[in-house]
């Protein structure tokens, strides 16, 4: 089930790990229930800022904790053979289209909606984590950091997974 739904999520979603998160949350967290939301979100996060696809990062959290390593290897398995073939066969297409005008045209129009998908993504991700004032901080220091000053995600995620665990110890410390 695990090989045959990432397969699935793999062959039907285009444009890289974000554009697959809504998909990913219908499928892991509404439809099968092996995780909920926030662990997807967590999965997600933590996927990003380890070394390989995010997608493919994904799978094998949501693999892993379903059945293990066998989980984890049938998620990972399925979550990169579609692409494995999909991208073999356009390797040996586009080598003899790649100039004509209607590619050209068509993988411009992919672009831009694989833009909208990314975006929607986002939003998405936006609703579920951005929930107070410290959030919208930790999100413009995250962006600011990234963008002005091209701070390795990997640096950011941690900063601001530090920083969460800080407010979290600062919260309830006042609390008592």
């Amino acid at each position: 089930m695990l090989f045959t739904t990432f397969c699935r999520i793999g062959a039907f979603t285009f444009g890289g790990g974000y554009a697959m998160l809504p998909m990913l949350q219908k499928e892991v967290v509404e439809k099968h229930k092996w995780a909920t939301e926030d662990e997807v979100l967590d999965y997600f996060a933590i996927g990003q800022c380890t070394p390989g696809v995010i997608f493919v990062n994904t799978a094998t959290f949501v693999g892993y904790k379903e059945k293990g390593i066998a989980g984890a290897v049938a998620a990972t398995l399925g979550s990169v053979f579609p692409s494995l073939i999909i991208v073999m066969v356009i390797a040996a297409a586009l080598s003899n289209f790649a100039e004509l005008a209607p590619v050209q045209h068509a993988f411009a129009a992919i672009r831009v909606v694989v833009s909208v998908l990314i975006i929607n993504a986002v939003a998405g991700m936006w609703k579920k984590s951005v929930v107070d004032k410290v959030c919208v901080l930790i999100m413009l220091g995250g962006f600011l950091g990234s963008v002005l000053f091209e701070i390795s995600p990997v640096w950011v995620v941690l900063a601001a997974g530090v920083l969460g665990v800080a407010i979290s110890v600062g919260r309830e410390a006042r609390r008592q």
